[in-house]
């Protein structure tokens, strides 16, 4: 999320040798209000990944965010359920991320499937 309203998405799953997925989209500025409000209720930026699982074959989670000139990123394993958030060394932080990643991704998918359905005049 960036200051002029774009959002960058990046999805490396390699199933099947596939390429690195990328997107970009610019969004209204109550879009990025409300992911701002979003971000600042979780207070992620409290956080620390220091003592999350790190990356491993089974692939890598990656949450990078811009506003303003406050610049955090995090980076841990995937995360398949909350059993493995409970099962790391830093649950209640990783659990912040979690529930984070899984607000963002609904607004967004919402955001996707909204465009579609919306049929020109």
């Amino acid at each position: 999320m960036e200051l002029e309203g774009k959002l960058r998405y990046a999805n490396n799953s390699n199933y099947k040798n596939d390429v690195m997925i990328r997107k970009e989209a610019y969004v209204h500025k109550s879009v990025m209000e409300e992911l701002k409000r979003i971000i600042d209720d979780s207070e992620i930026t409290k956080e620390d990944d220091a003592l999350w699982p790190p990356p491993d074959r089974v692939g890598r989670q990656e949450l990078e965010i811009v506003i303003g000139d406050e610049h955090i990123s995090f980076t841990t394993s995937k995360i398949g359920s909350l059993i493995d958030v409970n099962q790391s060394k830093d649950p209640e932080g990783l659990r912040v991320f979690y529930y984070l990643v899984q607000d963002l991704k609904c607004l967004v998918f919402s955001l996707i499937g909204l465009h579609f359905k919306i049929k020109p005049i």
